[in-house]
């Protein structure tokens, strides 16, 4: 890992493998995971690939500023912008799951314009424009996501500083926390890394700067009057969007009107995983990335 200055002020720490001269992937994980989210990608794309996987902000080596505006998407966006000009890269693919796709989004939106960012590769992440609708609407995922409610409460944050992380995410999830795929070293990394308690309000701070609404399951299931999805731009570079079909947080519902959305979009969904498909499924996620990639090959 190499920590990377930004123009911001911002560090980030960066596991930079492959030529330096290959076509670049940067990939972005969620929460409440670490560069290490990707490493069976890493492994096999980094003898033709640059592969970039950097701790996002507030996370693992990185900076992380404790204040919740530190933490808007127009920062968390130009952090990788930034940390694409410190690397000296022209161009790259996005690579994002969970809240890293949730960036990779605008990212992927703000960079077809200027030919920065060539493809997207989107895993379990939402769509902007479609997420907040389904909050107000869909019962499904409406339950599935009062997780963050309590994720954004403050008398909540006596149980992170006594037990760290992992005592909120077992007050919230009990057992249901982490898949059973989880390697048993890769576990015990997780649960290191959530005795952090910087670390720990750094990854709450995501959601509780996000501008997202998610409304009580008492509250009423329709559109509130004046509301509108945000006016965003088709995105028309390739993209991949991977989802997995036993998702518990984000299920599939949410890749209806994508196509709407995207120009040239590739949906495949993964059979028999749960939310972190990368290393729960990696040789089916390996393969559509491979597919993708090898077709949208400039």
């Amino acid at each position: 890992m190499e920590r990377i200055p930004l123009a911001s002020g911002i560090e980030l720490a960066v596991w930079d493998s492959g030529p330096k001269d290959a076509p670049a992937l940067i990939f972005l994980h969620g929460f409440p995971e670490s560069h290490r989210s990707w490493r069976h990608q890493v492994a096999h794309f980094s003898d033709r690939y640059r592969c970039i996987a950097p701790d996002q902000r507030g996370y693992g080596q990185s900076s992380k500023p404790q204040d919740v505006s530190e933490y808007t998407a127009d920062k968390l966006v130009m952090d990788i912008f930034l940390l694409a000009d410190e690397l000296e890269i022209d161009s790259f693919t996005i690579v994002g799951h969970d809240w890293g796709g949730a960036i990779a989004w605008p990212i992927a939106m703000m960079g077809q314009v200027s030919g920065q960012v060539t493809r997207a590769i989107i895993a379990d992440a939402p769509h902007p424009a479609l997420f907040q609708k389904l909050l107000y609407t869909d019962p499904v995922q409406r339950a599935a996501s009062q997780y963050m409610r309590g994720f954004r409460d403050p008398a909540n944050d006596a149980v992170v500083r006594e037990q760290g992380l992992a005592g909120l995410l077992f007050k919230l999830f009990g057992g249901r926390a982490f898949s059973d795929a989880l390697e048993p070293e890769e576990r015990a990394f997780m649960f290191e890394s959530w005795e952090d308690r910087e670390a720990a309000f750094g990854m709450l701070n995501w959601y509780r700067a996000a501008a997202i609404e998610v409304p009580p399951l008492d509250a009423p299931y329709e559109v509130p009057a004046g509301w509108a999805p945000p006016p965003l731009p088709k995105l028309t570079i390739p993209t991949l969007v991977i989802w997995a079909m036993e998702d518990a947080a984000l299920p599939a519902g949410n890749t209806g009107g994508l196509d709407a959305l995207v120009e040239d979009l590739t949906l495949v969904e993964v059979a028999g995983s749960g939310h972190f498909v990368q290393w729960e499924k990696p040789a089916e996620v390996n393969a559509a990335m491979e597919a993708f990639l090898s077709r949208t090959e400039p």
